[in-house]
């Protein structure tokens, strides 16, 4: 069985009470930004999917879809004033690290990741300012929006990337409207930081990846555009 008819079997299993079950594997994607062309995916494995949240596990060693400029250079190594003007391609590549575990609730304009330092030493909430997600039969799609905040133990956060976000805005790829969408969001999560509300305050942190799972393949149709189901 080819690696997208396996994706299409797991799907299928979990879509029949309009959910998908425990240990599903599906794609996580983001569209370019002020464009269709989708530059990230990322296969997961379900860990929870009901109508208040959607949490899915980013093992170690997944093969992921990434950009990179047109001569292979990283984004993140490229000077800010020309990071997001340069021609840009896709490339396949692992995760790296320890595994990441996402958390996003329907509608929300923001996905919370949970990070840990080798020997499941947690270090970090890390928030996520994007567009709600959609659902399609194969995943979840998003479109982010480059500010993001960094929340610690201790409660404490702070803001990522705003020197990135402030370089979006002057390359055209967010307007005056979207940037203010994507601060007040930005504040309203800050709000839920301040009061401890989920899911920071769901101890996602003790949880621990069923060790019978295995890592996800990357489909060779990644980057197909289907019809979205819900968001």
């Amino acid at each position: 069985m080819a690696d997208g008819d396996v994706v299409s079997a797991q799907v299928e299993a979990g879509k029949a009470a309009g959910f998908w079950s425990p240990g599903t594997h599906i794609l996580w994607r983001y569209r370019e930004n002020a464009g269709e062309r989708f530059h990230i995916a990322r296969p997961v494995t379900v860990v929870r999917d009901d109508a208040d949240l959607l949490a899915v596990w980013l093992a170690p060693g997944t093969e992921c879809v990434k950009p990179a400029l047109a001569d292979g250079t990283p984004p993140h190594l490229e000077p800010l004033t020309t990071r997001y003007t340069k021609p840009r391609i896709v490339q396949r590549g692992q995760w790296f690290g320890t595994g990441v575990l996402k958390l996003a609730r329907p509608g929300e304009p923001w996905s919370v990741w949970l990070f840990w330092d080798p020997g499941w030493e947690f270090k970090n909430w890390y928030v996520n300012l994007e567009e709600p997600l959609t659902r399609w039969a194969g995943g979840v799609d998003s479109e982010d929006h480059f500010l993001d905040i960094s929340v610690h133990p201790d409660r404490t956060w702070h803001w990522r990337d705003e020197d990135e976000f402030a370089q979006a805005q002057r390359d055209g790829l967010m307007d005056a409207q979207l940037a203010e969408r994507v601060r007040q969001a930005g504040r309203d999560a800050v709000e839920t930081i301040r009061v401890w509300g989920s899911p920071f305050a769901d101890d996602w942190q003790d949880w621990r990846p069923n060790p019978s799972w295995g890592v996800p393949s990357l489909p060779d149709d990644w980057d197909r555009t289907p019809a979205h189901v819900s968001s």
